[in-house]
């Protein structure tokens, strides 16, 4: 008799595991779908979710309540939907420069409203009720910054409380005593999977409570989401998760919820190659919490051993835009052989709508032990100063139909216009503009320097790297998204 419910208690686990696996490969294949279309860039505001917020108060189980304000008076909204007695909640941006999973939430209300996936969804919110607070710190957002119009990390200020956001939500976790938590970031693209070139897309971590780290329920059922969430994002973005950091923080949220008794899961959106606005990694924690939800929902979790978590690789920090390697460098009438590790900064327009690069030699020397998102190997190169272009032109307009590539590969980086572009200090095109007569300085390599210089082999420029981006002036292949203007 034992036997054969071990086998009707195997079958059943199977049964449900399959379901799982079947859930989260359709809602992966079929994001299109469920993508929130109006939300397609990073830097979005208080105002573009609003509309979307009005329009859930008219959908069937869903309820939307004002829980708070933000300092400069936009209103903080919990969005509920569910009857479960398992209680979830998810809250995003609490730094205003950090709305990956934002917009993820947006296209799971989108699933969740769809007429798709019946079964799926009578699980889920017959035995969960989910609590969105899906942007904390609007003011932050409003100006794509970290902080709060007080100046403070609102995630250091679960002690004090001196932010009102702070204070929301630290009133709606207890209201809700939510079992459950997903604390919802963004992580510098520069963040890799320990000892891999891999960047670390998405990392995950369950906070500690104490400083010893102990693991008890509420932190091991975190732990054990994870393992599953990982399991999920590897058949997507195979080696690319990371488990961050896990010391004990006293003044973080995540870390005094999880003491407060809700399993806390912290996700942080990384970099992924070519995904300059994170829509790719949307869609990972799209797929992440809507199938981590569900796990909780069937009660699948429970049997995943914790152990699993532990083989999850840690953070590292060794990724670069581009990694040059091995390149030649003339110094005062000698070669050297180095490797330049460049980053791309992203500057803000003045309304925080948009943004443009200003490239920089982040390391050089010896960087073997250190990754790019794109690698160059440069054996045989040499590292050639670019020139300023003699003719001068009047403006913008006179250069429109100008070959660059034959002025690259002619060695000039530098065009001279009587009259530059006003306000404007990128250029579109990847040659940098000057004002006429500007003398630019001698080239020598140093961290903070503006990377922009020619590699030449036989005597033949075969790329240029303006602003940080390769350009290979052979096929005229470049993923350039602005050069620089120098007034």
């Amino acid at each position: 008799m034992k036997s054969f419910f071990k086998l009707i208690l195997l079958f059943i686990t199977v049964s449900v595991a399959s379901q799982t696996n079947d859930f989260t490969s359709k809602i992966y294949e079929n994001y299109e779908t469920y993508k929130e279309t109006s939300l397609d860039k990073r830097r979005i505001k208080h105002q573009d979710i609003q509309p979307i917020i009005n329009a859930l108060k008219n959908k069937p189980g869903f309820t939307v309540n004002k829980v708070g304000q933000s300092i400069e008076g936009r209103d903080l909204t919990l969005i509920s939907i569910g009857s479960g007695k398992n209680k979830v909640f998810l809250w995003s941006q609490m730094h205003g420069d950090e709305p990956t999973a934002t917009q993820a939430i947006f296209d799971i209300f989108n699933l969740l409203i769809s007429n798709d996936f019946t079964s799926e969804k009578e699980t889920i919110l017959n035995s969960v009720t989910l609590h969105f607070l899906p942007m904390l710190n609007p003011d932050g957002a409003e100006k794509y910054t970290r902080r709060n119009t007080l100046g403070i990390d609102i995630n250091r200020d679960a002690l004090r409380l001196q932010s009102p956001e702070g204070r929301t939500l630290k009133r709606v976790r207890d209201s809700l005593n939510a079992d459950f938590g997903f604390n919802l970031h963004d992580q510098n693209i520069y963040y890799n999977a320990e000892r891999t070139d891999k960047p670390a897309t998405i990392s995950y971590l369950a906070p500690a409570y104490n400083y010893e780290k102990d693991i008890n329920q509420v932190r091991g059922d975190a732990m054990k989401i994870i393992v599953f969430m990982n399991d999920i994002i590897q058949k997507y973005a195979p080696g690319q998760v990371g488990r961050y950091n896990d010391a004990f923080e006293p003044r973080a949220f995540g870390d005094n919820i999880q003491k407060w008794g809700t399993s806390t899961i912290l996700i942080e959106s990384g970099g992924y190659k070519n995904d300059v606005e994170k829509q790719e990694i949307r869609k990972l924690n799209y797929v992440s919490i809507l199938s981590a939800i569900y796990t909780i929902a069937n009660g699948r979790y429970k049997n995943i051993p914790i152990a699993d978590y532990e083989n999850i690789p840690r953070n590292d920090s060794k990724l670069f835009d581009l990694k040059i390697e091995g390149a030649t460098y003339n110094l005062l009438g000698k070669p050297y052989t180095v490797d330049i590790g460049v980053k791309r900064y992203e500057v803000d327009n003045a309304d925080n709508s948009d943004f443009y690069n200003v490239g920089r030699i982040a390391d050089l020397g010896d960087l073997s032990t250190f990754y790019g998102y794109n690698t160059f190997n440069a054996d045989g190169y040499t590292i050639v100063e670019g020139k300023i272009y003699s003719e001068v032109f009047n403006a913008v307009d006179d250069i429109s139909d100008l070959d660059v590539f034959k002025l690259l590969k002619s060695g000039f980086t530098y065009l001279q216009l009587e009259t530059l572009p006003e306000n404007n200090l990128e250029a579109s095109k990847p040659i940098h503009l000057v004002k006429a007569g500007h003398q630019i300085p001698e080239l020598i390599l140093r961290p903070g320097v503006n990377p922009t210089f020619l590699l030449q082999k036989n005597g033949v420029n075969e790329y240029a790297v303006i602003n940080g981006f390769l350009i290979d002036l052979k096929t005229k292949k470049n993923v350039l998204k602005n050069a620089l203007v120098y007034r």
